[in-house]
């Protein structure tokens, strides 16, 4: 039995109010496009355009969003992992962080082999359901041929369902054309891979962000919005004036690709926060950013009937310590019984999404696990009202050995790197905290992951492509 509310931060009778104001200013603002293709591709379905600046239409919006799936399904190469955007809720690897963090070598800079490790253990868990992103930046390739190697290292670690990443015309259209060799099949056929856009706030996309957008529609495939806006430097000081900024920039790019492609999927993405306005930067384990997207939350999935992303999870903390810990549960906590559909930045983030760190990793399985378990809420039955055996074992009794215990006892849920043990029985074992028991879980993952889980062949013919797209 599922939990029988969710948090909401805004009232039904809100939407109107927030969805009437975002497009007087699509209207009557408008969203600068820099990109030539994109602006023609709304000239030429009516929309003003005046330089660079797209003004859209009530109609042209609204006609949009009725355009777009309230689910679908993500096809895998592994067809036993695809899975369905829209209902419950989904799990990806993180997406912007710079350094790699572990106890053995503390916080450096990512490379292309952290890049893999992480989609090894994205791979090998059982809450993530989705791979590639950029969980941490390989920096040791050169900018250029970076998007080629972490596909190839995504698809040879990992048979899940992949995100792809934002890039110029070329980049995109390479960067499909290597999922479709992994895959076999051409991508029009299905939705087998994504790509997360970043307007270009306030009121703005680059160039590389709309010839991404148009690559990705013009084969089917899903594009996530996700507006990372600050509430007092990018987006309005108030959490509603910025909810309002990121719903209009998620509608902006949500129209063009319906023009592009009717019935396109669309994932509209919340990933703002507020600024920490001693220095003007972004922070993310303050409880209001989530109030404030839990606004354009409700906007997407109750109001629009869309699929939803959202950041949670995120901490500011620099080590795995207390406050990364309550900071990401915090944050889990409120986008997941928010309701989102897709959770990121939620898969070891430390210090703002600057690091992904291997242990927390490990210690974020768990906690998400536990967000898991609450949202089942708890089983309502004649049989679970346990009346038979309250009676037999009366007042005086155990219910340790009871046989409804012995039937059920197993389904009870169990932490996976959290200790439960007695002091006593925990010194003896070494006294060793979950940190240090998740350095060595992650280590044994890595250990034993598969070489690659691609195909000699279609090994060979990608790397093949590899080495032409770099000629």
């Amino acid at each position: 039995m599922m939990l029988k509310t969710k948090l909401e931060v805004i009232s039904k009778e809100d939407f109107q109010m927030i969805h009437d104001a975002s497009i007087k200013i699509l209207e009557e603002t408008g969203v600068a496009f820099h990109c030539e293709e994109a602006l023609e591709i709304c000239r030429s379905h009516g929309a003003k355009i005046l330089g660079n600046t797209v003004y859209f239409t009530r109609k042209m919006v609204e006609e949009a969003i009725e355009n777009c799936p309230e689910t679908f399904t993500w096809t895998a190469r592994n067809m036993d992992k695809s899975v369905t955007v829209g209902e419950g809720f989904l799990i990806q690897p993180n997406l912007g962080p710079v350094y790699i963090q572990d106890l053995d070598k503390g916080r450096r800079v990512g490379t292309l082999e952290d890049f893999g490790n992480i989609q090894k253990l994205c791979q090998h868990s059982d809450v993530v359901h989705l791979v590639g992103s950029i969980p941490v930046n390989p920096s040791d390739i050169s900018q250029d041929e970076k998007h080629l190697h972490m596909i190839y290292e995504t698809v040879r670690n990992s048979d899940k369902p992949i995100i792809g990443h934002t890039g110029y015309r070329h980049e995109a259209q390479q960067t499909l054309d290597m999922i479709e060799i992994a895959l076999g099949t051409k991508l029009n056929n299905g939705h087998y891979a994504a790509v997360a856009i970043n307007p270009l706030s306030p009121l703005g996309y680059s160039q590389d962000a709309l010839e991404t957008i148009i690559e990705y529609a013009k084969r089917n495939q899903i594009v996530f919005l996700a507006p990372c806006i600050m509430a007092g430097v990018s987006g309005p000081i108030t959490l509603l004036g910025t909810a309002v900024l990121q719903n209009v920039e998620i509608l902006a790019g949500l129209t063009l690709i319906q023009l592009i492609n009717p019935g396109n999927p669309v994932l509209y993405s919340i990933a703002s926060n507020t600024a920490y306005m001693k220095t003007g930067s972004f922070i993310g384990g303050n409880p209001e950013g989530l109030l404030m997207d839990i606004i354009n939350l409700q906007m997407g999935m109750d109001y629009y009937k869309v699929p939803t992303r959202i950041l949670s999870g995120v901490t500011d903390s620099k080590v795995v310590d207390c406050q990364a810990g309550y900071e990401t549960m915090q944050n889990l906590m409120m986008g997941v019984l928010g309701g989102g559909h897709i959770v990121v930045q939620c898969m070891g983030v430390l210090d703002a999404i600057m690091t992904t760190s291997y242990e927390k990793f490990i210690i974020d399985e768990e906690l998400i696990q536990r967000m898991v378990r609450i949202k089942q809420g708890v089983e309502i039955s004649e049989e679970a009202l346990a009346i038979e055996a309250i009676q037999e074992i009366g007042h005086s009794g155990s219910y340790l050995t009871h046989q409804s215990t012995f039937e059920k006892f197993r389904s009870r849920w169990m932490p996976t790197v959290s200790g439960c043990e007695s002091y006593m029985d925990w010194v003896a074992a070494g006294s060793e905290d979950v940190v240090i028991r998740a350095n060595r879980k992650y280590k044994e993952i890595l250990s034993n992951a598969p070489e690659t889980l691609l195909d000699s062949e279609i090994d060979k013919e990608i790397r093949r492509y590899m080495e032409t797209a770099k000629g």
